[in-house]
């Protein structure tokens, strides 16, 4: 019997992001450190709920291009507890302090895209 648990498909997501993350940065011509791999591989498992980059397409937050001061107040308020969510309490007690802040850098560095407005659609119904 197969089973499949949401943490196997979010492992596998994250893990996969992470790999297409490191083989850009492998065939990218920019020289990264170690630090900044790192940063991006943390960014990239970010990317599951809150787009490449940082860049939501959906209701979640967009972190592209967020003041880096807030980012971090707002991480060190779920890693606390102080701010509820369903999940980002658990992302952010995985993360040291150095994390956050290398992180909120990364992300206040990243362009804004602005998603287009979905326009609802309209179904015509046919019945014979």
């Amino acid at each position: 019997m197969l089973r499949i648990t949401i943490n196997s498909v979010l492992s596998s997501l994250v893990g996969c992001t992470a790999l297409f993350l490191n083989c850009s940065i492998a065939h990218s011509a920019e020289t990264l450190t170690t630090a900044e791999i790192h940063t991006r591989t943390l960014a990239a498992s970010c990317a599951a709920c809150h787009g490449t980059n940082g860049n939501s397409h959906s209701t979640t937050p967009v972190l592209a291009n967020l003041d880096a001061t807030h980012f971090i107040a707002q991480m060190q308020a779920f890693k606390n507890n102080s701010r509820s969510s369903t999940v980002m309490h658990h992302h952010a007690a995985g993360l040291n302090n150095n994390e956050i802040e290398q992180l909120a850098h990364y992300f206040s560095q990243q362009k804004r895209i602005t998603s287009p407005a979905l326009q609802p659609q309209v179904l015509e119904t046919i019945h014979e």
